[in-house]
């Protein structure tokens, strides 16, 4: 049985587990997939609540998932966990330090959990997901979360998020959903979805003095300022 779930505090209630738990018997796979846009600001000018708001959904509620269910993925005898890092858990981009810090974080806290479940020889394995654009509403959504909290939103931000909807996320979620099950069956440790995960993946590895420079160019050219 897998057990997929998103929070907006980040956090699985004490019921939620004890329920899915006596519901079904046992749990096989947890697919932690938390996940909100950061501030959209420099360091300097990001506040304290987007830092928190950021961290608190998007790595800790992958934390909570995996510390609430995992006694169960090692009681099931195969236990799989599943951890929705990012392309920017791979390479940081400007504007994006609070996400950037979450999804690293990830994929960090997932490494070491995967290290820790084969030193205590546990039969589970550990799986962290990097997408790229996938088709979802996280660009709008971040939009309308400072509107309704009453930050400062320009044009140029009203800009970017038509070009993430309309130019960067494009992969159907259903076809992200089949790359990462396929991903799973497979035992993959690091599952990356998409054509532009895998060249962010490779031009890292190739170039990790040079690519923060890169990056900077395509901000500049992506989203000139206003």
């Amino acid at each position: 049985m897998s057990v997929s779930w998103t929070s907006a505090t980040g956090r699985p209630s004490r019921p939620t587990r004890t329920a899915v738990a006596g519901h079904f018997g046992v749990v096989h796979q947890v697919y932690n997939n938390a996940g909100v846009a950061g501030g959209g600001r420099s360091v300097l000018d990001n506040d304290w609540a987007a830092y928190e708001r950021t961290l608190a959904v998007n790595l800790f509620g992958v934390i909570h998932g995996t510390k609430a269910f995992l006694p169960h993925l090692i009681a099931s005898g195969d236990g799989h966990v599943v951890n929705v890092s990012s392309l920017n858990g791979i390479m940081a981009q400007p504007a994006l330090s609070d996400y950037c810090a979450a999804k690293f974080g990830v994929r960090g806290f997932s490494e070491a959990l995967r290290g820790e479940l084969l030193t205590d020889r546990h039969p589970v394995r550990v799986s962290v997901v990097h997408p790229g654009g996938v088709r979802t509403n996280i660009a709008t959504a971040a939009l309308e979360h400072a509107r309704k909290t009453g930050a400062l939103v320009t044009a140029r931000d009203e800009a970017r998020t038509r070009l993430y909807n309309e130019k960067l996320l494009k992969m159907p979620a259903s076809r992200a959903a089949r790359i990462v099950v396929d991903g799973v069956e497979a035992g993959r440790p690091r599952i990356l979805v998409g054509r532009d995960a895998k060249t962010v993946d490779l031009l890292v590895r190739l170039l990790p003095r040079w690519y923060p420079k890169l990056a900077v160019r395509l901000e500049r050219a992506l989203f000139p300022a206003a």
